[in-house]
């Protein structure tokens, strides 16, 4: 279906352009909702869109050399994804679910490659774009090298932290998809999610977890399960 102009005007890569090009690139683009599950975009397919997230969460995932899922970082409302294949021309270097019901606009190719090539305002978001996105990279392999499956949930958990009015937050994706982030199984996930809650550290509230004692939580993600060895120390100890 058509995109809204306001719906446009809200995505941060095109805020700030004149309103010729808006309404052009609104005309342009259509949206596709999806379940979640549905594959938004497949590794190794040819580009023709980029894709911008309007709601719902989606994760960028890719196959292990064994054939497991690697989850590589989650895709936000607001946040576009596929520019690679856009920039470059070749296939699509990975895969993007849908964690949730989402909505997805596109923007054909040739004018996604117009505004990123010929509007330096875009240029300058996407080049930010990229360092953030080659950051969150660069940690999440650092994560994947830590020998310890408990050490990898910990930090996950604590990379996902949200500072909110209520306190600091956890906005839960299912324990596979977290199982798929760290390369581990989900039944370990659900073990290093019972050793927080036991200790205090978090709570679990519906899909949000309070975290009650961020320290700790920090010290976990950064220690394993030595810090936490500590805690249960001290706890008995009391």
């Amino acid at each position: 279906m058509p995109i809204p102009f306001k719906t446009v005007t809200s995505i941060p890569l095109l805020q700030g352009l004149d309103d010729d090009t808006l309404n052009k690139v609104a005309n342009m683009m259509v949206s596709r909702a999806y379940l979640p599950n549905d594959v938004v975009m497949r590794k190794g397919n040819s580009t023709d869109n980029l894709g911008f997230l309007l709601r719902g969460v989606l994760q960028v995932v890719d196959l292990s050399e064994d054939g497991r899922e690697t989850g590589i970082h989650l895709i936000e409302p607001g946040n576009s994804f596929g520019e690679l294949a856009v920039i470059d021309g070749l296939p699509r270097s990975a895969s993007v679910i849908a964690l949730k019901s989402s909505e997805v606009a596109f923007l054909p190719n040739a004018q996604a490659r117009s505004l990123i090539f010929n509007r330096p305002l875009v240029a300058e978001r996407m080049l930010r774009h990229f360092a953030k996105a080659l950051r969150t990279s660069t940690h999440q392999r650092t994560l994947l090298g830590l020998p310890n499956a408990f050490h990898r949930v910990f930090a996950q958990l604590h990379s996902l932290v949200r500072e909110t009015p209520q306190g600091m937050v956890i906005e839960l994706p299912k324990q596979h998809e977290v199982a798929i982030m760290v390369n581990t199984s989900r039944e370990t996930v659900s073990r290093a999610l019972h050793t927080l809650i036991k200790l205090n550290v978090i709570e679990k509230k519906g899909t949000v977890l309070i975290v009650h004692q961020p320290a700790q939580l920090k010290s976990a993600a950064e220690s394993g399960l030595e810090e936490l060895s500590d805690l249960k120390s001290n706890k008995s100890g009391m």
